[in-house]
């Protein structure tokens, strides 16, 4: 973690970490974004041992970030705004435990904005279905293993990075213009 007083601390998991890391080291106020796995209760999980869809772990993003250049709800936004939160165990054609949606909280108030949020987003209607998204306690967090890194920035002429990622990279850059750094 940063030694920086001043950066707070998100974790979301969205489905592929590959995907969801690249939209979030996009944000104005992101100091950091590391892949890594949460919600499981096998310690220090491998990215194998983890699609195997029994340890209990998810994908997840532990987020660093400058509140007062982007806040704790704007990421709610983006977060909500970039997958779908209503399909259980899975995101596009990635299916398993591992791609569920979760906010796992840090504190009461990340907790209290997630939950609020979510209320507000299923009496919208914003989406077709129910949100199925999980708000948890952050009880753990391990990184994922470096070739995970930059996956996006490093790999993205790969068909994968061509057929999900980049249409992710494409609605972030028309729906959150004003968050993205320069």
């Amino acid at each position: 973690m940063s030694e920086n007083k001043n950066i707070a601390i998100a974790t979301f998991a969205n489905g592929c970490f590959w995907c969801t890391e690249a939209v979030f080291q996009q944000l104005k106020g992101v100091k950091k974004v590391t892949s890594g796995y949460s919600g499981g209760h096998v310690v220090n999980p491998t990215y194998e041992q983890v699609c195997e869809k029994n340890t209990g772990h998810a994908e997840c993003l532990r987020i660093e970030y400058d509140p007062s250049e982007i806040t704790f709800d704007e990421l709610l936004e983006v977060y909500w705004g970039t997958h779908d939160p209503t399909t259980l165990n899975r995101q596009g054609n990635d299916e398993g435990p591992q791609y569920r949606s979760v906010i796992f909280y840090h504190n009461e108030e990340q907790k209290e904005k997630a939950e609020k949020y979510k209320e507000q987003l299923d009496k919208s209607g914003a989406f077709d279905s129910p949100i199925v998204t999980a708000i948890e306690p952050l009880t753990n967090f391990y990184e994922a293993e470096n070739y995970h890194r930059d996956y996006y920035k490093n790999h993205s002429s790969q068909s994968y990075c061509y057929f999900v990622i980049k249409p992710k990279m494409d609605k972030l850059k028309k729906v959150f213009a004003d968050k993205l750094k320069k």
